[in-house]
């Protein structure tokens, strides 16, 4: 078993692969942002637009091959909750592309939609 790219612990197939396959949903925001991270790292496209609001959501997405997900690190999170129907993730994921290292470092808005967590997209800087 390997360990789950969101850095939650655990071996894939107990985190972020039932949320993948589409076994389970998300119960919070946070480990929404969790399994989307562990699919950027792993090139899971479908569930990345699966998991991205209508309204905000690009017909398609294309992944860089070359760009390779490290970790995530949650900073913050505010509401969210699984009785919550917003909540507001803040994190940093670390990338190693063309030789080097680098950062996105985002607040990111979450919404329920049909009932499931979904990603709106980047908050302004504080």
């Amino acid at each position: 078993m390997a360990s789950c790219p969101c850095g939650s612990g655990l071996d894939y197939d107990e985190c972020c692969g039932p949320l993948h396959r589409g076994e389970i949903a998300a119960p919070t925001a946070e480990r929404l942002m969790r399994s989307r991270f562990s699919a950027f790292a792993l090139g899971e496209v479908d569930y990345l637009l699966r998991t991205w609001h209508s309204r905000t959501r690009p017909e398609t997405l294309d992944l860089d091959p070359a760009q390779r997900w490290i970790r995530l690190e949650v900073l913050d999170t505010a509401k969210g909750g699984p009785a919550d129907q917003t909540g507001v993730v803040e994190f940093r994921a670390i990338y190693r592309q063309a030789g080097h290292t680098d950062e996105l470092h985002e607040r990111s808005r979450f919404v329920r939609e049909d009932g499931a967590w979904v990603y709106v997209g980047p908050l302004p800087p504080r």
